[in-house]
């Protein structure tokens, strides 16, 4: 059995979303983000499991996965039928690897940039002028996004993968912190937020 553990829309909602596209079995764990106690991230039991006391972190038998898009790119390979990821075709794979690294190390970087500055860090040591900059390497970073999408429905292979997960979700996490985005982008995670396995991941984010 799979089991992941996770909070309403944080990094954890990509996995939560690839497992319902997967339509793998698995059990889902809500954490207390920072909370020591049980069923906190800073609980013994669970830093046991992932000693930064982050999420995600998914189970599966003796694997334990802690990165968000390793986790997504596992799933992917647990279930080959639905052609999550390119799994054949070299070429189309590096390509999908090449625009999940991009999202992971450009696009969503001003964004967490922001939460931290914002409201993770302890409050001495946020500086509110990096804000500013956070917003002008995001609209760089749009920039970026553009030529890679050029005008498809999907970001690799003419249909949908877990690459549009992490985009949908960082785009979600862009809206949610008031960045501008460009309307193409927000009808992109609008019509991705829209499918079923969302949806179910969703509900289950926020079921307690």
């Amino acid at each position: 059995m799979i089991s992941l553990y996770g909070s309403g829309q944080a990094r954890s909602f990509r996995a939560l979303w690839a497992l319902e596209e997967a339509g793998l079995d698995f059990e889902y764990h809500h954490v207390k983000i920072g909370q020591p106690d049980e069923g906190g991230s800073r609980h013994p039991s669970y830093l046991a499991l992932n000693s930064q006391g982050k999420i995600p972190t998914l189970v599966h038998d003796d694997l334990v996965l802690t990165e968000s898009a390793a986790i997504v790119n596992y799933i992917a390979a647990l279930a080959p039928e639905k052609q999550l990821m390119p799994l054949v075709d070299n070429a189309m794979r590096a390509k999908y690897d090449e625009f999940c690294f991009f999202v992971l190390s450009d696009l969503e970087q001003p964004l967490w940039t922001t939460g931290k500055h914002r409201f993770v860090l302890p409050k001495d040591y946020r500086v509110e002028a990096v804000l500013e900059t956070a917003q002008w390497e995001f609209k760089r970073s749009l920039k970026a996004l553009d030529q890679y999408m050029d005008g498809q429905e999907y970001v690799v292979g003419n249909h949908f993968t877990c690459a549009d997960i992490l985009l949908a979700q960082t785009i979600n996490w862009a809206l949610r912190f008031e960045f501008e985005v460009p309307e193409p982008y927000q009808e992109y995670r609008e019509r991705l937020y829209q499918r079923p396995a969302c949806q179910r991941a969703a509900e289950a984010a926020t079921a307690k």
